[in-house]
């Protein structure tokens, strides 16, 4: 027998509000309910469903794992009523409501945050909150609706899809060349010539490695120098106060191309690209704030960054 819509829906939203909050009693205070009522709500709920959905201690309170599948696939149907039942109120198709994105840093302190005004402007009934972050963490439990991160795809149950991608280039200061000159060929980085800034793969641990690609060939360097940073913005700034030569993203310093603080190496040996991926948690019923920001961050490199 087919149950009701609204038995079916019971107790979802509750569950949404412990998930995100990791607390009865902060979804509690959320839903304006009692913690008791809270509690019964979801145990209702997990007895409908015949599993558990929360693991509970006196401390802290996770998504199981099958908790975590059921409000994966539930929570974009949900929201994707919540829009459809708002438009066909207002009659219009409006992009609004609340946005919250899991975001490289790189990303969010060089490109995203620097051109997120014109987005604000277009869509002038949302609210975006950008969290950095180093990893990607578990963005449904985290309460995140997507994530933006640099690197080739991490293994995960999300959805990702690549945005776009941009050049890896060597580059120094004016200041930085006039005291050590500038290297013609990336080899001559590894001789005690040259000093060069490394930079601390968050993930791994280890200085990402120096690649130099020409069409199909790669190159394969181990640079000289006496620093090593793990902060995108450090490593910006020290390469701009002449201490080495740095390997960065195209995207974020053209200003420091075009006005030739930053010196352009090796440009025969700048064919290395590196992507942006989105990650969201499913691909059906994607909601319009959501795919508004997919899409405006993608065009971001089409349309001349």
């Amino acid at each position: 027998m087919r149950q009701p819509f609204s038995l079916l829906l019971e107790g979802v939203d509750v569950m949404a509000a412990v998930a995100e909050t990791k607390s009865f009693g902060g979804a509690a205070e959320m839903l304006d309910m009692s913690q008791p009522g809270v509690s019964r709500a979801v145990a209702r709920l997990e007895a409908r469903l015949s599993t558990r959905l929360f693991e509970r201690t006196t401390r802290s309170v996770r998504l199981t794992d099958e908790g975590r599948d059921f409000y994966e696939q539930v929570m974009p149907l949900i929201s994707a009523l919540a829009e459809v039942t708002t438009n066909a109120a207002s009659g219009a198709h409006k992009v609004r409501g609340r946005l919250r994105v899991n975001v490289d840093p790189l990303f969010a302190q060089l490109v995203l945050g620097p051109r997120l005004g014109a987005f604000l402007d277009t869509y002038p009934e949302i609210e975006v909150e950008l969290r950095s972050r180093e990893d990607l963490g578990d963005l449904v439990a985290d309460g995140f609706d997507l994530a933006l991160r640099f690197g080739h795809p991490q293994s995960s149950s999300l959805i990702a899809r690549k945005l776009f991608d941009t050049r890896v280039l060597a580059v120094a200061s004016p200041a930085y060349i006039d005291r050590y000159g500038q290297p013609a060929d990336p080899r001559q980085l590894e001789t005690l010539q040259h000093r060069c800034i490394e930079f601390r793969e968050p993930l791994t641990g280890r200085p990402f490695p120096w690649q130099f690609h020409r069409r199909r060939k790669t190159l394969l360097v181990r640079p000289q120098g006496a620093l090593t940073v793990n902060d995108p913005g450090t490593l910006h700034s020290t390469c701009l106060a002449g201490l080495g030569v740095a390997q960065l993203f195209e995207l974020g310093i053209e200003d420091h191309l075009s006005s030739r603080r930053l010196i352009q190496l090796f440009p025969d040996w700048s064919d290395q690209r590196f992507p942006l991926y989105a990650y969201y948690p499913s691909r059906h019923h994607l909601p319009a704030k959501t795919r508004a920001l997919l899409d405006y961050v993608a065009g971001l490199v089409l349309h001349g960054n």
